[in-house]
């Protein structure tokens, strides 16, 4: 079942990586100038009010699909989490994240995704995908984006940057919430 859905994000990266998971669907940016901001005390939250925004605006035979995803480090409490995206403000996050992690022994790390599709109809479907691993010590590879060059997801040697793009369509956090969410969709 082919759906047509547009996701509310500006995000070019994120919309490869949705799809690639959901082959499916014809997925297209919403394409509008600014996005409400993120005030949700949780990545839910945050994408559930994209998609509850880009339902007001989107063609009314479309889906709209909203996305939040984030990572938590365990050694720091869970930052920068649900702030990820703005996290080390003007400074380089991936060079913050490192520095603040110099001396903790515990790098263990998770990236979150959740993804809202709201239907035409005003049907709402969830799901939600993690990808568990660690931090690196340095900088590796050069694909994907964020924090993708330091997070070694588990059972991997490598981090995401240098297990490359087609890895991450496959396996990232993305991936297995755009899976889950398909599933949902078409059950």
């Amino acid at each position: 079942m082919e759906l047509v859905a547009r996701l509310a994000s500006g995000n070019a990266h994120k919309l490869d990586e949705l799809r690639a998971a959901l082959p499916d669907w014809t997925i297209e940016l919403l394409g509008v100038d600014s996005y409400p901001p993120e005030v949700g005390e949780t990545h839910y939250e945050n994408a559930r009010a994209k998609a509850v925004f880009g339902r007001g605006v989107a063609p009314p035979g479309e889906w709209v699909l909203g996305e939040d995803s984030g990572l938590a480090v365990d050694g720091l409490d869970g930052r920068p989490g649900l702030h990820s995206a703005r996290w080390a403000g003007d400074d380089d996050p991936l060079d913050r994240l490192l520095a603040e992690l110099n001396g903790v022994s515990d790098r263990s790390a998770h990236y979150m995704c959740e993804l809202v599709a709201i239907a035409p109809d005003g049907r709402e479907v969830h799901a939600t995908g993690r990808l568990d691993g660690r931090i690196a010590d340095e900088r590796r590879g050069s694909e994907g984006f964020g924090y993708d060059p330091i997070f070694v997801p588990e059972g991997e040697e490598r981090t995401v940057a240098e297990l490359g793009d087609a890895w991450k369509r496959g396996s990232s956090h993305r991936a297995r919430a755009a899976r889950a969410l398909a599933a949902r969709v078409s059950g």
